[in-house]
């Protein structure tokens, strides 16, 4: 849902929350942890919300971050209305909890604001779809899954649903026929709103939901989902479902856990600073679309280990042939929706290419979450935030042209 009415403001964290920090949770609803205001303390405290499971970082050393320390802050740029501002304004208005930008290799700027820590664990919502598709990209290349195959391949269940047909690669690029109403985030009853029931963030409502019941599984929900409404392969249409049914079939191909795969083959190669963690539904399954949570700096890390073609520090993590498709490669079809903010753009293996003519690719998650890998500019720039709504498109808008106006500096 896109909201360009709110005024561009810095969500402070209320004063009583400041005062006893430790003691927020039981000074919200729960049922609306996620929401604004309250989401300003919640996405730093997600293990204390719901339930977890770890993504171990493993034994190894960390991966060094060089630094070459820069003042960035007041760097120019043009908003969406054509005013001016500073990339410090930008992170003053955008309700920002961690910034980092990394250029050739090096840590150029690091900022935490709203009680954030480079320790801490910050919800990442749909930029956990990018590092689901990632990992993806690693059964590929070991022939584990096929993104030619049907789904029912390895879910035979969805031989029953609107699923009959579609293949890998469709949820991979989202683009299935199957029918689920992504857009409605703040109305409870609809298909997204339902999900937050069954991936265990919110409580079962006492009373029923106009259409159907309330799910009390990731997996219950998607084998409800009969009807479609285009033909699988035809239109791109962003549904965050697509990517727990991808996160199904991976387990499937493997026999692991989706935490477990996260962690074999990209968090302990790459040097993770910290382990992660997924959310978890009533059943223990991973939410592959929206329920991952790292540090900033691992971010950051994720980000240079696609910017490196899949190579990092040295170490080969990624498969190279699936980040050049990412980036290259042939791509679904953007709808009005993405053509708000990306009119050139493309969607592919869980990432959002902002123009397909660029390499630049963009993990991106609502509420303000950002990885933005620039192999044009040898840039990653990892932005978490809070902001006062799901998605508000001027602070996207902003957020970007920032950017930009950082890669000019430095050019």
């Amino acid at each position: 849902m896109i909201e360009t009415s709110r005024p561009a403001r810095n969500e402070a964290t209320p004063a009583r929350w400041r005062a006893n920090s430790h003691r927020a949770a039981d000074q919200f609803p729960i049922e609306d942890w996620d929401r604004a205001p309250w989401n300003r303390w919640a996405f730093q405290h997600v293990r204390e919300l719901v339930p977890t499971a770890e993504v171990w970082r493993g034994e190894g050393p960390v991966s060094p971050l060089a630094e070459a320390r820069q003042d960035l802050s007041r760097i120019a740029f043009l908003r969406h209305d054509g005013s001016k501002s500073t990339v410090s304004g930008l992170l003053d208005s955008t309700s920002t909890d961690g910034f980092i930008v990394i250029h050739r290799g090096r840590i150029l700027a690091e900022e935490y604001r709203n009680g954030m820590t480079p320790r801490t664990l910050h919800l990442s919502q749909s930029v956990a779809k990018s590092v689901v598709g990632s990992v993806a990209g690693v059964l590929v290349h070991q022939g584990l899954l096929d993104p030619a195959a049907p789904l029912t391949q390895y879910m035979p269940e969805l031989a029953t649903t609107g699923y009959a047909g579609a293949a890998v690669q469709h949820v991979l690029d989202m683009t299935s026929g199957v029918s689920f109403n992504e857009l409605d985030y703040t109305n409870r009853f609809s298909d997204i709103g339902k999900t937050d029931v069954a991936c265990g963030w919110k409580p079962i409502p006492a009373e029923p939901p106009p259409t159907g019941p309330w799910y009390t599984s990731m997996w219950e929900q998607i084998l409800t989902l009969k009807a479609k409404d285009a033909e699988h392969g035809s239109r791109f249409l962003y549904r965050s479902i697509e990517t727990d049914v991808l996160g199904f079939a991976m387990e499937r191909a493997s026999g692991k856990r989706l935490p477990e795969l996260v962690s074999e083959h990209l968090w302990q190669p790459m040097g993770a600073g910290e382990s992660a963690n997924f959310t978890v539904d009533r059943t223990g399954y991973a939410l592959a679309s929206g329920g991952f949570n790292a540090t900033l700096r691992d971010y950051a890390r994720f980000g240079l280990v696609h910017l490196g073609i899949g190579t990092f520090n040295g170490q080969a993590i990624l498969p190279a042939e699936w980040i050049i498709d990412i980036r290259r490669g042939g791509h679904g079809m953007m709808d009005d929706y993405g053509r708000q903010l990306f009119p050139k753009g493309v969607y592919r293996n869980q990432f959002w290419v902002a123009d397909k003519g660029a390499q630049t690719a963009q993990a991106r998650g609502i509420f303000g979450q950002l990885v933005y890998i620039a192999p044009e500019h040898d840039l990653v720039v990892a932005k978490l935030s809070t902001y006062p709504a799901p998605v508000i498109l001027n602070h996207s808008l902003d957020t970007l042209a920032a950017i930009k106006a950082i890669a000019a500096e430095l050019a």
